[in-house]
């Protein structure tokens, strides 16, 4: 019994550090991180501008008085919509019609004396064909029938004048659109010196918007080969516009840019642009100021990358790509303009390859990873598929990996951290639920304890 009992209290401390040692080695195994990964796209990005700007009417008119007299009336409701030449104001018109009559009168005169005088040529041109009376006579009577003729001509020329200015004391609307409030109150005289202004009328179911560009988006449209204000059928867009509303909503109409100006202003730098936009619902007022979003220029067929998978650092951008034997490379890349959640790159990448979108945190230039596709946008429990087991894609060289690590893989993907690999087939990937724990077995430890108390045991009976 002595002899055994010295034999198992040299062995005991042997084998647990036997067990450490073991449980040690395996918890050192290497572990590969796992990132998501996506391809990389081509799109077609949207080149934008915004500026201030402002709506302008369609057409505008001014109305004036246009002869002289005291306001007697007034038929349109302020603020409403008016057809064109539907009457509007009323002028006295009294001494309007008095001219006209006066006209009429002095045409008939004229007329009864163009009609003698054409009488007196007829009477007397047989007679001097005759030698009854002389040359002078038949001279005197023919210029006098034309100046009968002419004076005829002048008075239809003055009663159409006084006709004119009748009708202008009816004013009426110029064309169809919306009427401001009066200007002036019925009673006042108007049309005097300098013409009074009784109201506006705006058309406004088309609205211009007017904005200046900066001499940069200029130059940038120029080289682009997009000129403003002129249509091009080559192409499959045209320069858009937008305008924001007052509660900062978008509105629904687009504008096409119909002009721009063939010079610069000094004083801004700047050069005017106005675009043509339908306002059926009214919802865009002349005279009020907006935000104007203006599509200068469509990139066709370009390389975009989400930007949450672009980092900057002095050197600047980079990216992670995985290479086909699942090889982390760190490469810098050259951006361009960023469009909603999207970034252009102009250089580094070609379509096709597969980047880090998820992890890249994790990761050093020339290190394996594992990499997972993104995961889907989150549906309804109702919605989701069965599930099915996971494919994880391995590196190449992972078939040195020591076989006892898979041991730990399914306990690392639900704790968040990178396994060792198995042994991987020659697509790089392997279902997750083969990676199952071995059964383990009993402690040592507490074998060896267990076995100690009964020696001790019986040692004391």
């Amino acid at each position: 019994m002595a002899c055994n009992w010295n034999v198992t209290k040299y062995i005991l401390p042997v084998t647990l550090c036997s067990v450490l040692i073991f449980s040690s080695c395996k918890d050192k195994s290497p572990k590969l991180p796992i990132v998501e990964a996506e391809k990389v796209k081509t799109d077609n990005i949207e080149i934008y501008g915004e500026y201030a700007g402002q709506i302008k009417a369609f057409k505008s008119v001014e109305i004036h008085a246009r002869v002289e007299g005291y306001l007697e009336n007034m038929t349109f409701e302020e603020g409403k919509k008016v057809a064109q030449n539907e009457p509007l104001f009323y002028i006295d018109n009294a001494q309007y019609k008095a001219q006209v009559e006066r006209a009429k009168a002095q045409l008939s005169k004229d007329e009864a004396l163009e009609d003698k005088a054409r009488r007196d040529v007829e009477r007397l041109r047989p007679l001097y064909e005759q030698n009854a009376t002389s040359r002078l006579e038949l001279d005197n009577a023919e210029a006098a029938y034309n100046m009968a003729k002419a004076s005829v001509m002048m008075s239809k020329a003055e009663l159409a004048q006084a006709e004119l200015e009748l009708s202008y004391t009816v004013v009426r609307a110029p064309l169809d659109g919306y009427i401001s409030e009066q200007y002036t109150d019925i009673g006042n005289l108007v049309g005097q010196a300098n013409s009074t202004l009784l109201a506006t009328v705006v058309q406004r179911d088309t609205v211009f918007v007017e904005f200046k560009l900066t001499a940069l988006d200029y130059l940038r449209s120029q080289r682009s080969n997009v000129h403003l204000g002129e249509l091009d059928s080559t192409r499959f867009w045209q320069p858009t516009v937008t305008v924001t509303l007052a509660d900062n909503s978008i509105y629904k109409e687009k504008g096409i840019v119909d002009f721009a100006a063939p010079l610069v202003d000094p004083k801004s730098g700047t050069f005017g642009v106005r675009a043509i936009m339908p306002n059926p619902r009214q919802e865009l007022l002349p005279g009020q100021f907006t935000r104007v979003k203006l599509l200068l220029n469509v990139l066709e067929n370009v390389i975009v990358v989400p930007r949450k998978a672009v980092s900057i650092e002095k050197g600047g951008a980079f990216i992670f790509v995985i290479r086909p034997d699942s090889i982390v490379e760190k490469r810098f890349i050259e951006t361009g303009p960023e469009q909603g959640n999207n970034i252009v790159v102009n250089r580094g990448l070609s379509e096709g390859e597969r980047i880090v979108v998820e992890g890249y945190n994790k990761l050093t230039h020339g290190q394996p990873a594992i990499w997972v596709e993104p995961k889907p946008t989150e549906v309804p429990a109702s919605e989701q598929p069965a599930d099915e087991p996971e494919a994880i894609p391995l590196p190449a060289d992972s078939t040195n990996l020591p076989a006892d690590s898979v041991q730990t893989a399914n306990d690392s993907l639900n704790s968040g951290i990178a396994p060792a690999q198995p042994q991987n087939d020659s697509n790089h990937m392997v279902p997750v639920d083969t990676m199952a724990p071995k059964p383990q077995p009993a402690d040592s430890a507490n074998q060896i304890k267990t076995t100690n108390n009964k020696q001790e045991e019986k040692q004391q009976a």
